[in-house]
């Protein structure tokens, strides 16, 4: 589209001049507009709104040339625009003659007209129309935490079920708990790593090393956006087990990472880098820690877990902000060794290549990794099942850990723990599409080995 002449329909919409125009829909208070073309190149159609139920089509664009009666057809698998679409799926029709681009939902559309120009006004009318109304049924969609949300996942049959896990909190409060910043610095990566591995069609790290208790530990991140430690450390502990043939059992301490890392990681509970922390630990070390109210190792958790996802025995979540603790570079009373003393390095820290294979054979042989993904409104919903994003508004970066894959009735899916307590998902672990990288979870890979050389010598 010209992009001055989209310019210009723009402004005349944000200014609330509405012009004449040959054809217009209204719903909700605004209005879409079907520009009636100057000459024989193009005719434009305006829309795109969200709310309960609202129309999920951005713009439309038509370009107007002579040819045959209207064709449709179609690539890549994909169903014809009037049929539901899964999120991120593309559909092209290139058959020559006008063209009509748009996002309907979360599917962006592009599809191709032949239509003699005589007729073109009334193909077009019917065209968006249809384009328009099938997005408003395809992809509905619903406030945040709602009934209607859930309801409306439950009844799709999908690989997933939905229900409340947060009550009485505002969707603000949950954002916060979405604290890791996708995209951002990127560690060496390692390749190769995968070639000429056989790997299995399902892998748990639980079954594979049970005599290493922090891998099926879930953890409780209070009110502080600070995923993207827990990732890293959860992550750490495990391998430290795994790769110190299980005679080292420790939990590395995210009170430590979260507050002593500083800007080089982000901004403490306000948000930080995954990738940031893996080298953190290789460069500074980290110290041991537990739960909150543990007393478990040198620095356990100081944020008090609140009772965000279901009415229970924990204290309610009041005045939720999440302020970031302070870097005190001293164990707590009657622990020992000494602060310095009880450093956990790693000899090297990496990036994993958005590869599904090198990403299995990573977790097979080193152990969990910490993946980050981009969290819709939806998966604050997840139940059980393999999540698929389907509805919702997106919420912000998440980091996790992921502990293996395998496949559920047919749906292949990556096995991960989250860091939102037990009574959140499947017992806090949650399992979510594998080999599309869905949300972005297979490009956000971090990792490393520990320094094995200094638990030697205390053994």
């Amino acid at each position: 589209m010209p992009h001055q002449h989209q310019q210009r329909l723009l402004e005349s919409k944000t200014n609330g001049r509405i012009r004449k125009r040959p054809f217009a829909l209204w719903r909700d208070g605004h209005a879409t507009h079907l520009c009636k073309p100057s000459n024989d190149h193009m005719i434009y159609l305006w829309g795109g709104w969200v709310g309960g139920g609202g129309w999920g089509i951005t713009c439309c664009r038509v370009s107007c040339r002579r040819g045959a009666a209207p064709t449709w057809a179609e690539s890549a698998g994909g169903a014809s625009p009037a049929q539901p679409r899964r999120p991120n799926r593309q559909l092209r029709l290139n058959r020559g003659g006008p063209e009509l681009s748009g996002f309907l939902g979360l599917a962006q559309i592009h599809f191709h007209l032949r239509v003699p120009v005589s007729k073109m006004w009334r193909s077009v009318v019917s065209l968006c129309l249809l384009v328009v109304l099938t997005g408003a049924r395809n992809v509905p969609i619903f406030p945040p935490l709602s009934h209607d949300m859930v309801n409306y996942i439950n009844k799709l049959n999908t690989t997933w079920q939905a229900g409340h896990n947060f009550h009485n909190v505002d969707l603000s409060y949950v954002k916060k708990l979405c604290g890791t910043f996708l995209h951002g610095p990127k560690l060496p990566e390692r390749i190769g790593f995968s070639n000429d591995l056989v790997l299995p069609e399902s892998f748990d790290s639980r079954e594979q090393w049970p005599k290493c208790p922090t891998i099926g530990e879930i953890r409780d991140q209070g009110s502080c956006g600070s995923c993207w430690a827990f990732g890293a450390v959860e992550a750490i502990s495990d391998r430290v087990c795994i790769h110190t043939n299980t005679k080292v059992n420790v939990e590395i301490s995210a009170e430590d990472l979260l507050s002593c890392c500083g800007f080089e990681c982000g901004m403490g509970c306000n948000g930080g880098y995954p990738s940031a922390a893996w080298k953190y630990w290789t460069e500074k070390g980290l110290v041991s820690g537990g739960l909150y109210d543990s007393h478990v190792g040198c620095r356990p958790y100081s944020i008090p877990p609140c009772e965000h996802h279901t009415n229970g025995t924990r204290p309610p979540c009041t005045g939720e902000g999440g302020e970031t603790p302070e870097c005190t570079k001293k164990c707590e009373d009657g622990y020992s060794p000494s602060y310095k003393e009880d450093k956990h390095y790693g000899v090297t820290s990496y990036g994993v290549p958005p590869n599904e294979d090198m990403i299995k054979a990573e977790i097979y042989k080193n152990g969990p990794v910490e993946g980050a993904f981009v969290v819709y409104a939806d998966f604050l919903m997840y139940k059980s099942g393999v999540y698929q994003h389907v509805s919702g508004e997106e919420v912000g970066g998440h980091a996790i850990r992921i502990l293996g894959w395998g496949v559920d009735n047919g749906t292949p899916y990556w096995l991960a723990a989250n860091s939102w307590n037990t009574d959140w998902g499947e017992n806090g672990f949650f399992r979510i599409l594998r080999g599309e990288d869905h949300c972005g979870i297979e490009s956000e890979i971090v990792a490393g080995i520990p320094r094995t050389s200094q638990y030697w010598k205390q053994l």
